[in-house]
């Protein structure tokens, strides 16, 4: 069992997905920079904000002794748009990729078609003179 373990994981396919497992990873992180970084300080100057701060809130909370709010009910709509943007680019750069991928590849020739043999009619007339014979 062990044998066949090893012959399955070292099969190309496997090595493959694991590759593109860890660049993806890494790719990610390149993307979330570019949306925290780049992309919603642009967006957050429309709304004179951090834009990844940007929340709906359901529920006011208390402040403590400490100066903490708690009790704060809140939907964090800014993270979750700003991680939306990230898995648009991420998509489209995949597809993107896909896409010349499949451009690459040989296109599959079509296997060329079995001569055709003599139709039935041409067997019969055959069978038919070399009776008369």
């Amino acid at each position: 069992m062990l044998k066949e373990f090893k012959e399955f994981a070292m099969k190309g396919n496997l090595v493959d997905i694991a590759v593109a497992f860890v660049m993806g990873a890494a790719f990610n992180k390149i993307v979330s920079s570019f949306t925290g970084g780049i992309v919603s300080p642009l967006i957050g100057l429309v709304f004179k904000s951090d834009f990844k701060d940007q929340k709906m809130i359901l529920q006011e909370g208390v402040l403590d002794e400490a100066g903490n709010m708690t009790g704060e009910v809140a939907l964090m709509w800014g993270e979750f748009l700003t991680n939306l943007i990230d898995f648009i680019i991420v998509a489209f750069v995949m597809f993107m990729v896909i896409k010349g991928v499949n451009k690459m590849k040989k296109k599959e020739e079509p296997a060329p078609e079995a001569p055709a043999g003599p139709s039935d009619n041409d067997l019969l007339a055959e069978i038919r003179d070399l009776l008369k014979k």
